[in-house]
């Protein structure tokens, strides 16, 4: 009698421990899913093809980015199809909070310095909380490193200055397919004739489609809004890929855009796509971790 009770306590005891084990683990399925999951990786890098993505880098990571930009495609055999020609721009990228980014570099293209930061508003998530797009301010400043032409006149250092402001916003419809609008204002302290705009405002959108885990097709285009600009320049329009090998990402792309920075080929691009004013480009990343979290 005492073996049977021991036996019928001992069975009921795993029977309550197993349902409370269901009721736990249900209990903490519940609480997986309410758990807010915010959205990575909408673009591969922190460019889209010449204008910035979202993407800063992590925290405590530098990124390294070296630019190159030939001549224009219809120079034909004779420059070799631009490639006698030659632009560059290296630029480093830290990571200084999830939130914050700083970024400088120097572009041979009017001997230009440039820095930026760039300042994460808004993230898309899903799940307990929902949010539809990631929202980045940018805000740039481009310095013209060329000596004066007059340097017999007043010249003023405030007349070397362009800034840039953007609102980068971008939605990951799926793994593949990432989307982004650009409001854009680039405002240019000295202008060259008195007709020119000191502000000019622009749209761009961008996105992006990937084909697997190393490689992604990115578009850009930025149209300048009516006015002085848009009569005398071309809006940018720019294709490209991203490769990712290791710890490196390349990219490759045509543009209509000669120029690297944001006040340059926002607001003074020159070349038409339908003439042939195509430029072929390419641009390596590297990362270095400085501070581990």
């Amino acid at each position: 009698m005492k073996k049977t009770s021991v036996i019928f306590l001992v069975m009921t005891a795993l029977l309550c421990s197993a349902y409370g084990q269901d009721d736990l683990l249900d209990m903490l399925d519940n609480m997986e899913e309410v758990r807010t999951e915010f959205t990575t990786a909408t673009f591969k890098t922190t460019r889209v093809v010449n204008g910035h993505s979202v993407e800063l880098p992590a925290p405590g990571v530098l990124q390294f980015i070296i630019s190159h930009r030939f001549g224009r495609l219809n120079g034909g055999f004779y420059e070799l199809f631009g490639l006698d020609q030659a632009n560059i721009r290296f630029g480093f990228e830290y990571g200084v909070t999830p939130w914050l980014a700083l970024g400088w570099g120097r572009s041979n293209i009017k001997k230009t310095y440039d820095g930026f930061f760039k300042l994460k508003l808004l993230r898309q998530k899903s799940g307990k909380e929902n949010f539809p797009f990631t929202l980045d301010f940018f805000g740039g400043i481009a310095i013209d490193g060329l000596k004066f032409a007059d340097p017999n006149r007043e010249n003023l250092f405030s007349s070397r200055i362009a800034y840039t402001g953007q609102l980068l916003i971008a939605r990951k419809f799926s793994e593949r397919l990432s989307l982004q609008l650009s409001p854009s204002m680039v405002h240019r302290n000295l202008v060259p004739t008195i007709e020119a705009e000191n502000d000019v405002f622009a749209i761009g959108v961008g996105g992006r489609f990937k084909l697997n885990g190393s490689l992604s097709i990115n578009a850009e285009y930025f149209y300048i809004l009516p006015g002085h600009t848009s009569d005398n320049f071309q809006d940018s329009f720019s294709i490209g890929v991203d490769l990712e090998t290791g710890g490196h990402v390349f990219q490759l792309m045509l543009s209509n855009s000669r120029a690297m920075t944001e006040n340059m080929f926002i607001a003074e691009t020159t070349g038409k796509w339908g003439a042939g004013d195509i430029h072929f480009g390419f641009a390596i990343n590297r990362v270095f971790t400085i501070k581990r979290r």
